[in-house]
């Protein structure tokens, strides 16, 4: 379960776009959050990916993003060009494909790696799930597969795919969320050329028009529930703000838990759609387990923050990272070991303030947002001043320099943040 939203940039109040979204999966399934050069390759080199091998491509972007253990990909990312994607598991009536081929995230990465806009990286994976389908676990070894949604984004334009198998349709959006159930009908404005005569021939489309995609394809066994009520919240917060969106908006839709208040809905039931807010406390179902936000800028000559929160929002902080410097190592660790093998993990260190809270959210809650803003302050005033001596560096030719003061900055600010992750722990263990 996952859900993205986009804001492009006439909707927002810096005039700047905005992705966002969140990465909901098993509440102890490990997503670090990792990093990769840009690279050139030589003719006839290969790529390993989760579950097969691909020809690599001569070039490959720079990029970063949220990656489960064991996944090569991942579930959100951006790349140096401004380009940000994530995925989500949706449901149709064709079966998954038994042969392995590539999950949604290999395909979020692949996309970053090749693509220098949304619409490149768009064409993308278009090919490649034309050419290797969608086959292979997406949620651990042994587990079921699923077919993929994909919101993408750059500062100038966004679309939604949708996929089913080896086919896929899109269209270009400026404010739109996504959830998991297909939502394209014939609105699409790109598509696989079998899309409608695969629908025909099932037996799905009947209709004179073009196919309706979510109306043929869509699994109707699956119930709605649990994403159409996230949908219909992630629109709704989007409309409310509607050319004003800014970074905090976007951690406020991420941290939602509805109309209710803060509080996550542990105690609804499992058939009740109030327990399938935004942030995600719903195993078995899912549990969300990593977030990123991302302003993509048109004018990348001036350090840009990505914005990244590990295991669940609403008692997580927001921490900036720079694609142009180098990440702490604590953020891209962690394992299957669990947080006994992994005390330095970001990831971790979250997940076990995060099973601290559960023991009472009432109490605990407001106890960790409260030291969180203190933080989150204290991290504004250090980012801007470096963000400012980076661009005068940069501006300056002294690109390494910048990169390393922006390295430097994240590396303190990750620890201040993990020390009061440990700290607030204890407290309400205590």
């Amino acid at each position: 379960m996952c859900d993205s939203v986009v804001a492009a940039a006439l909707h927002t109040a810096a005039g700047t776009a905005l992705f966002a979204k969140n990465s909901d999966r098993h509440a102890g399934e490990c997503q670090p959050f990792v990093q990769f050069p840009a690279a050139f390759h030589a003719r006839g080199a290969r790529v390993t990916c989760t579950h097969i091998a691909i020809p690599q491509v001569a070039e490959t972007y720079r990029a970063m993003g949220h990656s489960p253990w064991w996944v090569w990909g991942f579930e959100h990312g951006v790349n140096e060009h401004g380009v940000a994607i994530g995925n989500q598991s949706v449901f149709s009536r064709e079966p998954v494909e038994e042969e392995p081929g590539l999950i949604g995230m290999d395909l979020v990465r692949l996309g970053l790696e090749r693509g220098r806009d949304a619409r490149e990286a768009l064409e993308v994976i278009a090919a490649l799930i034309e050419s290797y389908g969608q086959g292979g676990s997406g949620f651990g070894p042994g587990e079921a597969g699923y077919h993929n949604s994909f919101m993408l984004a750059d500062p100038n334009q966004a679309w939604v795919m949708e996929t089913s198998g080896r086919r896929w349709a899109a269209r270009r959006v400026d404010l739109e969320g996504l959830s998991n159930h297909m939502t394209l009908g014939s609105n699409w404005g790109i598509g696989s050329r079998d899309l409608e005569s695969f629908a025909r021939g099932e037996g799905w489309w009947r209709g004179r028009g073009r196919v309706d995609l979510s109306e043929a394809y869509r699994n109707s066994a699956v119930p709605g529930m649990i994403s159409e009520g996230r949908l219909r919240r992630s629109r709704a917060l989007l409309e409310a703000g509607r050319g004003k969106h800014d970074v905090a908006s976007m951690q406020a839709l991420l941290r939602d838990h509805g109309a209710e208040g803060m509080l996550p809905p542990v105690g609804a039931a499992a058939d009740e759609e109030a327990r399938y807010t935004l942030c995600m406390h719903g195993d078995p179902v899912g549990t969300t387990t990593a977030s990123l936000i991302a302003p993509l800028p048109a004018d990348r000559t001036s350090p840009w923050p990505v914005w990244i929160s590990f295991a669940s929002p609403c008692l997580g902080i927001f921490i900036p990272v720079y694609i142009d410097g180098l990440i702490p190592a604590a953020l891209a660790r962690g394992g299957s070991d669990g947080p006994s093998g992994d005390s330095d993990s970001a990831w971790w260190s979250f997940h076990r303030l995060c099973e601290a809270a559960s023991a009472d959210y009432e109490s605990a809650t407001p106890i960790i947002r409260e030291q969180w803003r203190v933080v989150q302050e204290r991290i504004e005033t250090g980012r801007l001043k470096v963000e400012a001596e980076a661009h005068t560096l940069a501006s300056a030719g002294e690109q390494v320099e910048a990169a390393g003061l922006l390295s430097d900055f994240m590396s303190h600010t990750l620890s201040l943040v993990l020390d009061c992750a440990d700290d607030l722990r204890t407290h309400i263990a205590g």
